[in-house]
């Protein structure tokens, strides 16, 4: 099997993801937030594991770790995407750690660009803050003010940054 993959296929996953995600959190309706956050945890499950083969094919095995735990990361979220968000918690609070933990290992070896793995490292500490919040027993919900409501944009530059990444790779 050839290991050559559509070139826009990853990145144009993490942009309608990140697109998604963040109009997800500021649509009013729930029932239009579940819908665009379901588009957006397909997109980035689909994009981060051709990110996983493609990083691990060229020897970027931590790399490669790091984008398959967001896939895991991201397919709890993705569970509770329809969910009431109080009740979502306790899972958004699992994949948010393992969101924590990805971002962590995407960005310790030096294969991004510095102000990539500086962004994606903020956005690791925010939603570790959040997890370790969530599993002490605080009640937060994917929308809670500060944190999580305030790392989005930090999760979403970086979604950015790793597609315009792949994509100028593949160019």
């Amino acid at each position: 099997m050839s290991d050559q993959r559509p070139r826009l296929l990853a990145p144009s996953g993490l942009v309608i993801g990140a697109v998604f995600g963040m109009a997800g959190t500021f649509v009013r309706s729930s029932s239009l937030r579940g819908l665009f956050w379901g588009l957006d945890g397909i997109a980035l499950i689909i994009a981060t594991a051709l990110l996983t083969i493609h990083h691990f094919r060229r020897g970027n095995d931590v790399v490669a770790a790091g984008f398959l735990v967001f896939v895991v990361g991201e397919t709890l979220i993705l569970s509770g995407a329809a969910m009431d968000l109080a009740d979502s918690g306790p899972v958004f609070a699992a994949g948010v750690g393992l969101w924590a933990a990805a971002l962590a290992l995407v960005s310790a070896p030096n294969v991004m660009p510095p102000w990539l793995r500086g962004v994606a490292t903020v956005a690791a500490l925010l939603f570790a803050t959040v997890a370790v919040q969530v599993f002490m027993g605080r009640a937060l919900t994917p929308l809670s003010q500060p944190l999580p409501f305030f790392a989005y944009p930090f999760l979403a530059v970086t979604l950015f940054g790793w597609a315009w990444v792949d994509y100028r790779r593949a160019a």
